[in-house]
């Protein structure tokens, strides 16, 4: 026997009237976690904790950044109500010290943005094994932050056009390459480095293979932002739940149609 039978039922959401589905989807970007603040990047892990918990308690539905990627291309109709994404940066030791436990505990996914130079050479980032274990649990998935991380708009200030688009050309095929040889996954997605991007490096994305990447900016995804450049909410330690709660909310009332 292969296994019990999948029942043949849709979720209630899927068979809802369309106007009470969501058409906005927060993503919410974290970087690191301790025991305390340490720098404007670092959230607390009883912040994160409770983060996690105020999703549960509202509702929410966190659901897979593949999801809402799907959704953005036309490949998906609906999405449940009140569904968010929650990915992390960088690739920060805490995420497999602070951040793994948590989101075990809660059977969330996470998408993580790497970039892979950092990766079992920097003191503060993950090893490779580590990394490899985040994508064991089935939790957390493995994309793209480009190769080493630079700031592109400072980048193209000090470089001759032909030169940077080389860079940027390398940075974005460079980190793909590593990562899906490291992972033995495809690797289809990318967050740019600090944000910043504009309509060359986006079109270079692509080319090198990205069906979608994201940047930051204060509101709820949607499929009238670019798919090269889809926003997030960074979130910092100075966002409690309380906080994120309300603008969870805003964004999702924004995005139903009455």
């Amino acid at each position: 026997m292969l296994g019990a039978a999948v029942p043949l039922c849709r979720p209630a959401w899927a068979v809802a009237p369309q106007a009470s589905l969501p058409s906005r989807v927060p993503v919410l970007c974290y970087h690191r976690f301790a025991s305390t603040a340490v720098d404007g990047m670092t959230v607390r892990v009883p912040n994160f904790e409770s983060h996690l918990q105020m999703l549960r308690q509202r509702g929410c539905t966190v659901i897979p950044l593949a999801d809402l990627i799907a959704y953005r291309l036309g490949r998906l109709d609906q999405l449940p109500p009140r569904p968010v994404v929650i990915t992390a940066d960088d690739g920060h030791r805490s995420v497999f010290e602070s951040m793994k436990p948590a989101i075990e505990r809660h059977r969330l996914p996470v998408t993580l943005f790497i970039y892979p130079s950092a990766i079992s050479n920097a003191s503060y980032a993950m090893t490779w094994p580590q990394l490899q274990g985040l994508q064991d649990t089935g939790l957390f998935t493995v994309e793209s932050h480009t190769y080493w991380h630079p700031n592109f708009a400072v980048e193209k200030r000090h470089r001759a056009p032909e030169d940077f688009h080389r860079f940027a050309n390398d940075q974005l095929r460079k980190s793909r390459r590593v990562l899906e040889q490291r992972m033995g996954r495809p690797v289809t997605v990318l967050a740019w480095p600090f944000g910043l991007t504009d309509a060359g490096v986006m079109a270079q994305a692509a080319e090198a293979g990205y069906v979608a990447s994201f940047t930051l900016g204060a509101k709820a995804a949607s499929k009238a932002d670019p798919v090269q450049a889809l926003p997030r909410y960074l979130m910092v330690d100075a966002i409690d739940a309380r906080r994120l709660g309300r603008l969870l909310d805003d964004a999702h009332a924004q995005g139903v149609t009455p």
